[in-house]
């Protein structure tokens, strides 16, 4: 499985994945689930993948195809889209076609194989966008009423993005919230491990303003996870006190 998360803030785009595909006692592989498309001042796009891997890795050799083809038309590359809606509407048009492809193929031996997107960025005279792409093509959008998408194993790391995360969220705030949002998820569900991969896109630099592939030996995200855990403990003996429970 996997766990995804992208916010849409006043101030720009952050974006997490994992990279664990499979798990088991001897059975854990890693793949990366973060694919970046950027023509820097122009556009700049990440798309985050969930679900079979022969769905994801298959839409998107796809998608890269049709940008690399120099007969390429605005209705079928992502970097000659007009806006983010078009690329949205593109991304899920070949997620469909591709996972109605490959389901076909796996009825044969009654097995099931879906995939979903989170697609996000900005193009040179648009607004930042960010959009939750369903494995039959459909999406929907990010919104100030909800600024943040989850895909894969979501509800572990959902109840601080709801008491934190606003579109008037700062970068720095929303980049930590991920990474305590993925710590309490690889605690809680083995299927979800690292590294990860986290991407910032400020907004109206049309570019990606930062990459960072954080592993398990990485010494601020193990800090991170310690002080959490510390607070948490420490909110929690207060909070008993308090109440007297």
């Amino acid at each position: 499985m996997t766990y995804c998360v992208g916010l849409m803030l006043n101030e720009g785009l952050v974006l997490l994945s994992d990279t664990r595909t499979n798990a088991g006692v001897d059975n854990i592989a890693s793949f990366r689930k973060t694919y970046l498309f950027e023509e820097p001042g122009e556009r700049a796009i990440a798309i985050l993948t969930a679900g079979s891997l022969s769905v994801t890795q298959t839409v998107i050799a796809k998608l890269q195809e049709a940008i690399d083809d120099p007969d390429a038309h605005p209705g079928g590359s992502i970097m000659q889209a007009g806006s983010m809606l078009a690329v949205a509407e593109i991304v899920g048009n070949m997620l469909s076609q591709v996972s109605t492809e490959i389901q076909a193929k796996m009825n044969r031996m009654q097995q099931s194989a879906t995939a979903s997107m989170i697609v996000a960025g900005q193009r040179r005279g648009g607004a930042p966008r960010m959009f939750l792409i369903y494995p039959e093509g459909n999406f929907i959008e990010a919104t100030p009423d909800t600024p943040f998408i989850q895909i894969g194993e979501h509800k572990y790391g959902k109840p601080i993005l709801d008491r934190v995360i606003t579109p008037e969220t700062s970068i720095a705030d929303g980049r930590l919230a991920v990474l305590l949002s993925m710590d309490s998820t690889l605690r809680s569900n083995l299927s979800v491990g690292m590294p990860l991969d986290l991407t910032i896109i400020r907004t109206d630099e049309c570019r990606i303003s930062e990459q960072l592939r954080i592993d398990e030996r990485d010494p601020e995200f193990i800090a991170l996870s310690e002080d959490w855990s510390n607070a948490l403990r420490d909110s929690f003996t207060r909070l008993r006190d308090q109440r007297k429970v």
